[in-house]
């Protein structure tokens, strides 16, 4: 297993992935609606940890499923019934974050419980001493999580049980972090892991297209539309160049684990510039918070990529980075004091597409 290099992805990962559209539509609705014309703090915080909850989730069934999976008829259950919770768990928030709070950890709860059964199940069946010293370590970290998670559930009267309940989820977030020693000795399956976290960005920007497509109604639409749908096509171009191109599929001996966390940048990032789309134009909105919300997004956007550099067969050199920061931090600068929404809209474009044209151009001359 270790010296292997590709993994198919199956028509089950793909299908359990649908989940995450309807889940990734919730959770942005989160933070649509403006207060005072801004999204405040709490409402951001909650927004972060519902999607941390969900994605972690994503993560750890796909990087069980690139070490162990295979199509067997207990992970196919195990995968219907990870997704029958997961509907459930979308619908049993808010943005108060009050409505069946009980009901939303405790179902997040027991989808920690079935994803540590699975671990379970390879620790008894393994003979591998490096397999039971990882499956040990997720084991822990997601009894760990299902347990303050079901504190949280039975007690979410209590500031004290939904304080635990938060502490599990950040906790359970980071440590598989710290688990390298032991995945170093059983790397991950590399090309199988970027296109399953590629299919995963697919999916957020389709959420982003949806959440433009108000631009383009026969009472809507103008130039301003086509210049909206050049900045999200640039985004994603961007995003190809680096994660289909610039980047060495075939890597050995990796744990994954940079790859991950890296991917919560874009992830957040994208999230930032779907709500900011139509924050620009909403007589409602503070504009110089949806400018702050757009080009916070595109920051975290590019600084996902940036630390993909790890991964490239060539490094992206000082000049494009410079490239990358200066456009990003003078297209704030610009639409943050001129925060009409025409020339929001023809700054963030440029700026987008000046990147995008840049990454290109370097992977022209350095890859191709």
């Amino acid at each position: 297993m270790a010296d292997e290099i590709t993994k198919r992805v199956s028509l089950v990962e793909l299908f359990y992935d649908l989940v995450f559209v309807y889940m990734v539509s919730r959770a942005t609705e989160m933070i649509h609606h403006l207060h005072h014309g801004i999204v405040g703090l709490p409402v951001l915080g909650i927004f972060a940890i519902v999607v941390i909850v969900f994605i972690n989730s994503w993560m750890v069934q796909m990087v069980f499923t690139n070490r162990y999976g295979k199509l067997s008829g207990t992970n196919i259950v195990f995968s219907f019934v990870d997704m029958a919770i997961l509907l459930y768990m979308s619908n049993s928030f808010s943005t108060t974050f009050d409505w069946h709070l009980a009901i939303f950890f405790v179902a997040a709860g027991l989808l920690s419980l079935t994803l540590c059964i699975q671990y379970v199940l390879v620790y008894f069946q393994t003979e591998k001493k490096i397999d039971k010293q990882i499956t040990q370590a997720f084991i822990g970290i997601l009894i760990f999580r299902s347990v303050t998670l079901f504190i949280g559930g039975i007690f979410y009267q209590s500031k004290v049980g939904v304080a635990i309940a938060f502490a599990g989820i950040i906790i359970s977030w980071i440590a598989p972090g710290f688990t390298g020693k032991y995945t170093k000795h059983h790397p991950i399956i590399f090309s199988h892991l970027l296109e399953r976290l590629t299919a995963l960005i697919i999916v957020m920007f389709g959420e982003t297209i949806v959440g433009i497509a108000d631009y383009f109604t026969a009472t809507n639409f103008s130039v301003q539309s086509i210049l909206i749908f050049t900045t999200v096509a640039a985004l994603f171009f961007t995003y190809i160049v680096e994660f289909d191109h610039l980047i060495n599929k075939h890597q050995r001996h990796e744990t994954g684990n940079l790859m991950i966390y890296l991917h919560y940048f874009i992830l957040f990032g994208l999230s930032l510039v779907t709500v900011a789309m139509k924050f620009i134009d909403d007589t409602e909105a503070d504009p110089r918070f949806a400018v702050t919300c757009m080009y916070f997004g595109f920051a975290l956007f590019y600084i996902g990529l940036g630390i993909a550099n790890y991964y490239n067969k060539v490094r992206v050199n000082k000049t494009v980075v410079s490239i990358f920061i200066v456009s990003t931090i003078a297209g704030f600068g610009i639409s943050w004091f001129y925060s009409a929404f025409t020339l929001v809209v023809i700054i963030m474009t440029a700026v987008t597409l000046i990147n995008a044209v840049t990454l290109t151009r370097f992977r022209i001359k350095y890859v191709d």
